[in-house]
């Protein structure tokens, strides 16, 4: 599965006041790990900050005035974008200002209908329901040093969400998995392999479940697949009640 853990900044807290996209920043994930590609680009907003945004994240009108317009990058951003899974926290924000941002180009029509949506803010209320859930809370509660974030920068934050998300979401942990190996080089695999014909003809146990039973555990497994992007499966056999 190909993930982009994205977030931007902006020149204050509404788009429907105008306000524009400052800064984009992506970090891609394939299988749940890190690929080394990025995109991150700052931006001309063509407009004044709104009282306080400048000071979030530290960037000045002076600084962005040789920044490329939106228009200008936006076919280079989709493409790195388009067809994956985009993580993002508190998506609505994030997704109402690109989707302006769109707006203004002919044709381009919005993010949802290139890519599907994981909303970490969602994903971390059902976790920890009645907790504060910013993206500097998950970090202290899930151990993730974000000791760097003295201002909000939209690649920095979408690194540190990348980490928040993995050990959020670290499905295989759960049932006592580690990181899935290469089968080529994992090891034990020689010794596995010399077994597995006497594993195959031997007698095993057979288990049936009730339907109800086999629900459940369906429903788990598709939670897991969810979360870890795969998942090895065992199809059970049911029984009439």
């Amino acid at each position: 599965m190909r993930q982009i853990v994205l977030d931007t900044e902006t020149t204050g807290l509404e788009w429907q006041k105008g306000n524009r996209v400052v800064e984009i920043g992506c970090v891609e994930l394939q299988e749940r790990r890190r690929t080394g590609r990025t995109f991150h680009r700052y931006l001309n907003p063509e407009r004044e900050f709104e009282p306080g945004a400048q000071e979030v994240t530290g960037l000045t009108l002076e600084f962005l005035a040789d920044k490329p317009r939106f228009a200008e990058i936006a076919e280079e951003f989709l493409a790195f974008i388009d067809g994956a899974e985009l993580i993002i926290h508190n998506a609505a924000f994030d997704l109402g200002f690109l989707n302006a941002e769109l707006a203004r180009l002919p044709g381009q029509g919005r993010i949802e209908d290139r890519c599907t949506i994981e909303d970490t803010l969602t994903l971390a209320r059902q976790r920890y329901p009645g907790q504060r859930n910013s993206l500097d809370a998950l970090c202290k509660r899930l151990g993730v040093d974000n000791s760097q974030r003295q201002l909000h920068g939209a690649l920095l934050d979408a690194q540190i969400l990348a980490d928040v998300y993995l050990a959020m979401t670290a499905g295989q942990s759960e049932i006592g998995f580690g990181e899935v190996l290469d089968a080529a080089t994992a090891p034990g695999v020689a010794a596995l392999e010399a077994v597995l014909p006497e594993l195959v003809d031997a007698v095993r146990p057979r288990v049936k479940v009730l339907p109800d039973e086999a629900e459940a555990h369906a429903a788990r497994l598709a939670a897991l697949e969810k979360k870890a992007g795969r998942c090895l499966w065992t199809t059970l056999e049911t029984v009439e009640t």
